[in-house]
């Protein structure tokens, strides 16, 4: 598809939207920017934003083939991506295997306690409230989501869980825990849109528990581009 980008739509902290000449489509730039705890800490690192977008095409077109909708319809270039124009849902569905961050300081519950099934949780998309922890009544009281929404929310991240935590298996990574979003289409489908990398996922090396994610910039681990890079390096070889 033919990168020519029409109106400029949204800048968010990690990324920039262009509406397309084709009807229906977006052009989404990654960009190198990096932010933790609600954008109180940032940085900016050259290379980040196309490790994003490599990592992000990648594990958006492996849920597209495995029967997972999504906004993702192909990546042009090192920072760019072509997806489905969809309306985002103002909610962030959360989904934990282990326990760790803000459900231990929330809860008091220990670090790294493997969950006997996955925890799934809504938040609020709402920077100035710092995105606060909601129920599925304050979705469906104030219009967030429809009933039926919320349930396919569910469903659909369930199964993301199950796909991705197979497939960093083979790659010696484990899935800890994740962050999803969800747009609507012109069409009316409920897809899974925004981006899926280390940016919205944790991810520990299974052998040495390394941090291979954005916890290494939040807890000042340094070396955050080589972490993102090995997530990369492993999905990209055939050879786990």
């Amino acid at each position: 598809m033919d990168l020519k980008k029409g109106e400029f739509l949204y800048e968010g902290k990690a990324k920039k939207i262009w509406a397309s000449e084709n009807k229906g489509r977006y052009i989404i730039e990654y960009k190198d920017d990096l932010t933790a705890f609600n954008a109180e800490k940032k940085a900016t690192m050259e290379g980040k934003g196309a490790l994003n977008n490599a990592i992000s095409a990648y594990l958006l077109g492996y849920l597209n083939s495995k029967g997972v909708p999504t906004h993702f319809l192909e990546a042009v270039d090192e920072r760019h991506q072509i997806v489905k124009a969809v309306k985002i849902v103002p909610l962030e569905v959360v989904l934990r295997n282990i326990t760790t961050g803000s459900l231990c300081r929330r809860l008091g519950v220990e670090e790294s306690l493997q969950l006997p099934r996955p925890l799934v949780e809504f938040y609020l998309k709402d920077d100035a409230l710092g995105d606060p922890l909601v129920t599925e009544d304050h979705a469906l009281l104030f219009g967030w989501a429809t009933r039926e929404e919320l349930d396919t929310m569910k469903v659909l991240t369930l199964k993301v869980n199950d796909l991705l935590r197979e497939l960093f298996e083979k790659h010696g990574i484990v899935l800890v825990d994740f962050k999803l979003e969800f747009g609507r289409t012109e069409e009316g489908e409920l897809v899974v849109a925004d981006e899926i990398s280390p940016d919205t996922c944790r991810f520990w090396d299974r052998s040495t528990g390394d941090r291979l994610d954005k916890d290494r910039f939040r807890k000042d681990l340094g070396d955050v581009l080589g972490a993102y890079r090995e997530i990369w390096r492993r999905l990209s070889t055939e050879e786990a």
